[in-house]
């Protein structure tokens, strides 16, 4: 049996500004808010996402990558 391996580095881009940030994900908790480092605009999860990585990330969040339910 092989265990999955998690990505834990992943690019946000902004959608107001397009601005992309890379950023390590936590293990332990669900990200609800990130603001953008360029236009400072707070983003949230799109309905239906559990987290901003879901929503706006080339990676999602560790529990998602797992095939689990994220914290949301």
């Amino acid at each position: 049996m092989t265990e999955q391996t998690v990505v834990l580095e992943s690019t946000l881009t902004c959608p107001k500004c397009g601005h992309s940030e890379t950023e390590i994900m936590p293990t332990d908790a669900c990200q609800w808010f990130y603001e953008c480092k360029s236009c400072t605009v707070v983003l949230k999860p799109l309905e239906g996402d559990c987290c901003v990585y879901c929503s706006y990330a080339t990676v999602p969040c560790p529990p998602i990558q797992n095939g689990d339910r994220c914290c949301g």
